[in-house]
Order: structure tokens, then C-alpha cells, then sequence
């Protein structure tokens, strides 16, 4: 009776310790998502961090995004990635350098599937976040790029937001001097974009 007791007890502190650790975001992505010639802190992963890890049921954004990613590295190293950190919400933004080199689309849309599925079977849910090329890319390109991420986020039954910049590319003054990166004080504001869709994958 006392062992199993002893027992009970020991399996109701493993389930109280797991309902109380930090649940996790994975957030991978390239440039844009890795607070690119500003502060870490000021760039949008870390400010909804702040929010996240005071949620009443706490999440932590771990950030793997790296500056120059394509879909192809990323969709190498995201296995790995999902094995080490189990994370509840993947959050996939890469495209972005795809269609900077002018890559097949039919290759990103590939290589977002693939992430979107493995991170489907590692029982994780995904937002994907989508981007836009500058005007110079032509409007056939331009419009291919955003039909992909609404092809596969209604594919996957995945949530999307259409355009991460949305409010902020076209705003000299948020934008750095290369016209694809905001500044710290476009950050908030690409931070609302994302919090808009993902708040409520978190509860």
C-alpha cells in the first residue's frame, strides 16, 4: 500500500512539473525573424516573449532563425530542431532569401510542406508567415510568392499570416537603409502582426 502510494505521489509531481514548465514556440525563420543590425531584445521574437512567459499558462519562444536561411536549410535543419526542443507551435518564416535569388516557387512550395508536415508529426501546431518581394521582382513573381503561402496554409489546414511587414515595409521611417529589414521601432508593430495570430494558438 505505502509503495503504491509512494508511487502516486511520484507520478502526480511529473504531471504538476510538466503543466507548470514553459510550453514552447519555435520560431524559424531567416533575417527577419533574427532581429537583423538591431538589438535582440528589440526584435519582434523577443518582445512576444515577454508576453508569452507571462501567460497565465506560460510559453517560451525559442528563437532558431539565421540570418541568410532558405527554405531548403531551413527544412534540413528543422528535424533536429523539433527532436531537441518539442516544441506545442511552430512558427515557419522563411521565403524571404528563396525569392531574394529568384528560386523556383515550385521549390519553396515544396519545402514548406515538408516543414509544415514534420512539424505536424512531431505534434506541433504551425503558423506560417508569409513575405513579399520588393516591386522590381514583377508582379508575376510577386503574386506567385503570396499564392504559395495561401496554397499551403489552406493545404495544411495551417494558420497564416499573409504579409509579416504588413504596416511597416512601406514606411521609410521604419524600414533600415536596405529597404528589407525594419529598424527596432518598426519591430512592435511586425510583433502585432504575428501576436494577432498566434494568441490564440496559445490558449
Amino acid at each position: 500500500m505505502r509503495r503504491c502510494l509512494v508511487l502516486l505521489l511520484f507520478v502526480w509531481c511529473a504531471i504538476a512539473s510538466a503543466a507548470e514548465a514553459p510550453r514552447k514556440v519555435l520560431v524559424l525563420g531567416d533575417s527577419l525573424s533574427a532581429a537583423h543590425n538591431i538589438p535582440v531584445e528589440a526584435g519582434w521574437v523577443r518582445l512576444l516573449d515577454a508576453r508569452t512567459s507571462k501567460m497565465a499558462t506560460p510559453w517560451t519562444m525559442v528563437n532558431a532563425s539565421i540570418s541568410g536561411e532558405t527554405s531548403l536549410s531551413g527544412k534540413n535543419r528543422l528535424p533536429a530542431l523539433l527532436a531537441k526542443q518539442r516544441p506545442g507551435v511552430v512558427v515557419l518564416e522563411l521565403g524571404a532569401n528563396d525569392g531574394l535569388q529568384g528560386l523556383p516557387l515550385t521549390q519553396l512550395a515544396a519545402n514548406l510542406d515538408a516543414m509544415i508536415e514534420a512539424a505536424k508529426a512531431a505534434g506541433a501546431k504551425v503558423l506560417l508567415l508569409g513575405i513579399e518581394l520588393p516591386v522590381n521582382y514583377g508582379p508575376q513573381y510577386r503574386d506567385g510568392l503570396r499564392k504559395v503561402y495561401a496554397d499551403a496554409a489552406k493545404k495544411h489546414g495551417v494558420s497564416l499570416v499573409p504579409f509579416l511587414l504588413d504596416g511597416v515595409a512601406l514606411d521609410a521611417s521604419l524600414m533600415q537603409d536596405d529597404g528589407l529589414h525594419p529598424k527596432a521601432s518598426g519591430e512592435p508593430r511586425v510583433a502585432e502582426n504575428v501576436w494577432k495570430v498566434l494568441s490564440p494558438m496559445l490558449h
